[in-house]
């Protein structure tokens, strides 16, 4: 484990020299088999792998559950080392934020859209932050998650944009056999909030298998009362976007993602599917 981007850079110069490859995986901790699954993706990528770990501040809002987000380095670290991982970077917030450190990236209209709308600022900090992480540690290829499909268009517009020499990976959502999507919040669920969890995921199948988009719309509305009967306190949203712009679906021409965030006692659970 490394804790200043020096002491990583040292350790990656090195793998360089000798003509490794190098693959990232950014993480909050809390690791769970969602994370391990995008490691073990990385491993197979790259001749080595860095994974990151860092719950950063400026992508929670002041309301939000920065204070009581799941922490337990130890046992990360422990998970990390027996899958083979090859290094953990653990900053602290100074390293990433030293004092003075007033430069933010934003993402405009990617951003701006469905978890930008709910949660102001949140794409802000995530850019900001993958862009200190990738810029650190340059790697060949980072890997992120399809469970946070919205970021992870983001970080392509902003990898491009930017001309940052990485490539984009993506890997699968991970669920649990009820179909509920692997989250470090689903910790914050009851037990019975547990039972009623994966209903999210079933509504969002059944909106997918929609033919066109009048149709996806009123069954996402359908989803969204249902919902809301099962015990689900709000849906920020339920809808269709363009796959790749996030912009409305426009039918079966272009490929489509449904897209849901909700609200299941104080837990935010968010999730997604492709279209068809």
């Amino acid at each position: 484990m490394v804790r200043t981007a020096d002491d990583l850079g040292d350790v990656l110069r090195g793998w360089r020299r000798v003509g490794l490859s190098v693959s990232l995986v950014p993480t909050m901790g809390a690791l769970h088999a969602g994370h391990l699954d995008l490691v073990r993706r990385a491993m197979q990528l790259a001749d080595r792998t860095c994974v990151t770990l860092f719950v950063n501040p400026t992508q929670f809002g002041p309301n939000e559950d920065f204070s009581v987000y799941p922490r337990d380095e130890h046992a990360d670290a422990t998970k990390l080392s027996d899958l083979g991982a090859h290094i953990l970077y653990a900053p602290p917030t100074e390293e990433m934020y030293p004092t003075h450190s007033v430069t933010r990236v934003s993402v405009p209209q990617l951003g701006d859209l469905l978890e930008g709308e709910f949660r102001p600022g949140f794409f802000t900090g995530v850019a900001t932050v993958v862009t200190k992480l990738l810029l650190q540690s340059l790697p060949d290829v980072a890997v992120f998650g399809e469970k946070d499909y919205q970021q992870l268009q983001v970080i392509r517009r902003m990898v491009a944009d930017l001309f940052i020499p990485v490539r984009i990976e993506s890997a699968l959502t991970v669920r649990e056999t009820d179909g509920l999507a692997l989250s470090s919040r689903n910790a914050y669920l009851t037990a019975a909030e547990r039972q009623v969890a994966p209903r999210l995921n079933a509504a969002l199948r059944q909106v997918a298998a929609a033919g066109d988009a009048a149709e996806a719309e009123r069954i996402a509305a359908q989803m969204c009362v249902e919902l809301r009967a099962a015990g689900f306190a709000r849906i920020d949203y339920l809808t269709v976007r363009d796959a790749e712009t996030l912009q409305p679906w426009a039918g079966p021409s272009r490929p489509g993602r449904v897209l849901v965030a909700a609200w299941l006692g104080r837990t935010r659970l968010i999730d997604n599917v492709a279209m068809g």
